[in-house]
């Protein structure tokens, strides 16, 4: 489901299901639009932001993991060292950066989030979040969560969410499967 939720409660204002067939994976809002990628399908849905109302449709290549937007095109992971600029009118790629640590690649870069000018990464099965210049891809600096959450029940995933809050300065973070953010 794509969902607007409020922070406070937790309750649910809106939502919009994805067939049984989609996993949603990655969202960014940029012009008064909602961009979604799904995992596999190869799909990514447009939607208005203020209704979540289905605007559009794009077909791309390869896995979506994560989608990010740094005000003017979108930002796109797909689990290797990569990620993709693309064309939010035409969802085409102009861009490729590959992802690196000291000269040696990062992989299963997922959840993509645009704070100051860089881009926050989580590596995916780890609880580390990357912050990639993504003029170069070289990765500036390395955050470890793992005592953000230590006693993680076994039904519970990985690290996979990262947003910016509505209060400046502030991230939001999460996780698959996590009962609460941290902010």
């Amino acid at each position: 489901e794509l969902r607007r939720v409020d922070l406070a409660t937790g309750q649910v204002l809106a939502r919009h299901t994805l067939g049984g067939d989609r996993f949603g994976e990655g969202l960014a809002l940029l012009g008064g639009k909602l961009y979604q990628l799904t995992w596999e399908s190869q799909v990514a849905y447009v939607y208005d932001a203020a209704t979540l109302a289905p605007l559009d449709s794009f077909v791309y290549t390869g896995q979506g993991w994560g989608l990010a937007t740094d005000g003017t095109a979108l930002w796109m992971s797909d689990g290797s060292d990569s990620l993709r600029l693309l064309d939010p009118a035409t969802f085409a790629t102009t861009r490729v950066v590959k992802v690196r640590l000291g000269g040696r690649p990062v992989v299963r870069i997922n959840e993509l989030e645009w704070v100051d000018g860089t881009i926050l990464a989580n590596v995916y099965e780890t609880d580390r979040i990357v912050r990639i210049d993504p003029a170069t891809g070289e990765v500036t600096r390395s955050y470890d969560f793992a005592e953000l959450y230590p006693d993680r029940p076994p039904e519970v995933d990985v690290l996979n969410g990262i947003a910016t809050s509505p209060v400046d300065g502030e991230l939001l973070i999460t996780g698959k499967l996590w009962p609460t953010m941290y902010r």
